[in-house]
């Protein structure tokens, strides 16, 4: 009686563990403005980004309610997200250590001038690339009743699925 009891216990933790988390999206993207950004807001662009994606790549939005520097941080270090959405503020900043993923073999960067910025990479040159795609007027985020206005997005380097993430960010980015 008593091994039956644990195996049937054994099988609901194993069916609980399993359901808790679901798969992981191919493309995890961090959204957290100067002032934060409400997560039905995110919820709000994740399913319209969806549409416009389709099944694949697969998309999720988190967002950060309030500004911190340090959950921005952290987020950035951990290497779990494909895309940031950031203050355009904390992107200069960040711009610093060259980090980002260069646009221009996806996006043309004449469209997007304000994205284009200098990075000098340890040991060579410093070099002008589109890293960012500033949002203010975006299509995507004015569809959905968003201004968009000083913030940018863009792919970190320790991005773990770089074409799609890539193929996300080109959505995002239409005119």
């Amino acid at each position: 009686m008593k091994v039956k009891w644990l195996l049937v216990m054994m099988m609901g933790l194993m069916v609980f563990l399993t359901g808790c988390g679901g798969p992981k999206p191919d493309v995890s993207i961090f959204m957290m403005g100067s002032n934060g950004f409400p997560s039905e807001a995110g919820d709000k662009l994740e399913s319209s980004l969806k549409s416009k994606v389709g099944e694949v790549p697969t998309v999720k939005i988190n967002t950060s309610p309030i500004f911190s520097l340090e959950k921005m941080i952290v987020e950035l270090a951990a290497g779990g997200n494909g895309i940031f959405i950031l203050a355009e503020d904390q992107f200069k900043s960040l711009s610093n250590q060259a980090g980002f993923v260069s646009l221009d073999d996806t996006i043309k960067p004449e469209d997007y001038p304000d994205g284009v910025i200098q990075i000098a990479e340890e040991g060579k040159p410093a070099e002008k690339h589109l890293y960012g795609i500033p949002l203010t007027g975006n299509k995507w985020m004015k569809e959905q009743g968003f201004e968009g206005k000083g913030l940018v997005a863009f792919i970190p380097q320790n991005a773990p699925k770089l074409n799609e993430s890539k193929q996300v960010l080109k959505v995002i980015a239409q005119k």
